[in-house]
């Protein structure tokens, strides 16, 4: 795999990353109608994810990458299920609730991977992290509390699912670290693809949407790959605390994008998103700050 070593080339390649991660929910929004054919877009969404990766491995390993299917265990079905549950849900969330929830739902994952880390793994939580946990808690449930609408409540609630297959999908890179980690991302595609053709079938639906969905489905696929590809690569240079905050780079552009008026979406948080949306940066930031170069939560290292 390409490895960068040096650190001021590192943080641009990780800030790229999140910058097309932050396009996800604006390509999302000019969808038509998306909550009315989430599986097509899933379903689009997986096959694109599964194979830019295989594409990609093909490159960096040659012929024998499909043996990493072989080494995948027990660990990576988990994380690459976890990781598809995620893509799943996200779909739900950002339909039913405003791209700032959802995001900010997202911000939450270091905590709930402590969490997870926590009950499953034994890792010790300090109580600087337990603090920052605390905080981000108090965030969401200020955010919730603003949520009066049956769907934007599901919203919310699916957000926090989606935050939590990640987790699961960090959790299991930890557990077995000789898991190949962009296999497991490739399964989480196959597993995502695979639900949405079983529910398309039963449902007798339709397995595409316009083309104009279409082409937006393939987009987002891409973007989440192409960002995964220089995450990993600028992750290798870079210590989890400044992992941590150039991650914002994703959450604050996502909310920018679909508020930008001249993109066309405007849409504006709502005076409860703002204050729990700043209550989680807060908790964020001061957890950065607590675990200084602590390479744990380096999700594909």
């Amino acid at each position: 795999m390409l490895e960068l070593k040096n650190h001021k080339i590192a943080i641009p390649v990780v800030l790229l990353a999140g910058v097309l991660w932050s396009f996800g929910p604006l390509v999302v929004r000019y969808m038509h109608q998306p909550n009315l054919v989430p599986w097509q877009y899933l379903l689009t969404r997986g096959i694109t994810i599964f194979c830019i990766i295989n594409i990609y491995l093909f490159f960096e390993e040659g012929k024998k990458f499909y043996k990493n299917y072989l080494k995948i265990g027990f660990s990576g079905a988990i994380g690459g299920v976890g990781l598809g549950v995620a893509m799943i849900t996200f779909i739900w969330s950002i339909t039913n609730t405003s791209a700032a929830i959802t995001l900010l739902c997202l911000a939450a994952m270091p905590f709930i991977t402590a969490l997870l880390g926590f009950l499953f793994l034994k890792e010790k939580i300090s109580m600087n992290v337990w603090i920052s946990i605390i905080i981000a808690v108090i965030g969401i449930g200020i955010m919730a509390s603003g949520k009066t609408g049956q769907g934007s409540v599901f919203g919310l609630i699916f957000g926090l699912i989606s935050a939590t297959g990640f987790s699961v999908f960090s959790v299991s890179l930890r557990w077995r670290k000789e898991t190949p980690k962009f296999t497991t991302v490739s399964i989480a595609g196959l597993f995502c693809a695979s639900v949405s053709l079983a529910v398309i079938i039963i449902n007798d639906g339709n397995f595409v949407s316009s083309s104009h969905n279409q082409g937006l489905f393939a987009i987002h696929g891409t973007l989440v790959c192409l960002g995964l590809i220089l995450y990993s690569v600028g992750s290798k240079a870079l210590p989890a605390a400044e992992l941590t905050l150039l991650s914002l780079t994703e959450i604050i552009g996502g909310i920018f994008w679909v508020w930008l008026p001249i993109l066309g979406i405007n849409e504006v948080p709502t005076n409860s998103t703002i204050i729990g949306g700043f209550l989680i940066f807060i908790s964020i930031i001061y957890y950065s700050l607590t675990i200084k170069t602590n390479r744990r939560f380096i999700a594909l290292n």
